[in-house]
């Protein structure tokens, strides 16, 4: 670590930076832009058509795609440079958002041009999603990188707590008419071309080689990357893990709690605010925290991999039965504070022992670990909370406990552990 870097407060050093600088201010003037677009969207669907099925088709249209064409996008990126990527992307929407708002300005708006709109945008965000995972490892230097995430994903949570109502003021301002949903759509076209301006200011980092482009097909690419996956002990029982948790934690948390809150809880729709803003706050704490304290030892991290593991079982299983909003609010944000925490520490691990030429490939099969089961979580947890709400608190909780007793015992741990010394050392 350099002298800079000691005499200076490590989130300080970072924005000094110039071209992580860029980097930071560009993905996140576009990530508040998209927040306008995602208020404004579900209102445009609604007045266009009041009905919830259309909606619905939109956002999967929207979601499908980036999730089957993730593994693909990860082996664009690898590639090309992720910057070219980004850049290109950024104005193929810059011209989709500008588009849209120029329908709605006239008038001309039709149920089919939304549902071709999310079609495009769904399949570009599956190549912008590992590009932009990709690009802080190629600028930071390895004892900046946790620091760096830490920045990145913290701006994401706070970005998500003032987007939704800033562009609520905005659609509500104009409610009778489209007009604001238009200046949505074009906040968030103008944010576009801002974040590919400052990628295309980025003169520095380092350089990745791409090797898979000399005689291998797409597909080839991400073979390869499957392979390295499946053949690294310590990456493996991470992937799985992450899979695990998320598909046992994400349709309890998202579906599960606003059930309860409407039934069980006396604030009703106010408790379910005050939960998932604990949840919220509680991570973007988390994601703070990881960004000034130093990087853990292999131990450590594993026991707390495996209390966070134990931790999110234990509360699911006390969600079903306690009554109390406000123990109810201080158990998410306490579990959202390891949540934040542990996502930083082994996403910069997950970055930092992935050879460059594969970092996009990689950042798409962590996305898919993470989200790649998300719908079938949230249906399940619907069916199941609609016939017993406790039942689906208890059985999600008591997989996860099981899940912590797996991982605790797994070789795999003792695995992660000894290279997480072995990186600390190098």
């Amino acid at each position: 670590m350099n002298a800079e870097t000691n005499s200076t407060h490590p989130l300080l050093h970072i924005f000094s930076i110039r071209d992580f600088f860029l980097l930071w201010s560009g993905s996140t003037i576009s990530m508040l832009g998209s927040q306008f677009t995602m208020i404004a969207l579900p209102w445009l669907v609604l007045q266009l058509t009041g009905d919830p099925l259309a909606l619905g088709l939109v956002l999967a249209l929207g979601g499908i795609p980036r999730l089957i064409f993730m593994l693909v996008g990860g082996a664009v990126s690898d590639r090309f440079l992720p910057r070219t990527i980004l850049i290109a992307c950024d104005w193929a929407n810059f011209v989709l958002a500008g588009l849209t708002a120029a329908l709605i300005f006239a008038g001309a708006m039709q149920l089919w041009m939304l549902y071709l709109l999310s079609l495009l945008t769904g399949l570009l965000s599956s190549l912008v999603i590992p590009a932009a995972n990709s690009m802080a490892p190629l600028l930071l230097p390895e004892d900046d990188l946790q620091a760096g995430n830490s920045i990145l994903m913290g701006s994401s949570q706070l970005v998500n707590f003032v987007g939704p109502a800033l562009a609520g003021i905005v659609i509500g301002v104009y409610a009778q008419s489209s007009l604001g949903i238009a200046i949505a759509f074009s906040v968030d076209a103008a944010s576009f071309a801002i974040c590919a301006v400052a990628l295309w200011a980025i003169r520095g980092g380092r350089k990745l080689q791409i090797t898979a482009t000399s005689g291998s097909s797409i597909w080839e690419s991400i073979g390869a990357g499957i392979r390295y996956l499946v053949g690294h002990e310590a990456l493996r029982f991470l992937f799985i893990a992450m899979a695990v948790v998320n598909f046992l934690f994400v349709g309890p948390l998202l579906v599960g709690i606003p059930v309860l809150a409407d039934q069980r809880l006396p604030e009703g729709a106010r408790a379910f605010g005050f939960l998932m803003s604990a949840f919220a706050g509680g991570n973007l704490a988390g994601l703070l925290i990881a960004g000034v304290v130093s990087k853990p030892s292999g131990r450590t991290l594993s026991a707390i991999l495996i209390g966070q593991i134990f931790a999110s079982g234990a509360v699911l299983i006390g969600m079903g039965w306690i009554t109390s909003t406000w123990i109810d609010v201080t158990l998410m944000l306490l579990l959202g504070i390891g949540s934040g925490y542990i996502n930083i520490v082994v996403f910069t691990w997950i970055q930092q022992r992935t050879p460059k030429d594969m970092l996009g490939r990689m950042m798409s099969m962590t996305v898919l670990a993470s989200m790649g089961l998300a719908p079938v979580s949230q249906a399940l947890a619907g069916a199941i909370s609609r016939w017993d709400l406790t039942l689906l608190f208890a059985l999600a909780g008591g997989l996860l406990l099981f899940t912590t007793l797996w991982a605790a015992l797994h070789p795999a741990l003792k695995s992660l552990s000894h290279e997480i010394v072995a990186s600390a050392v190098e």
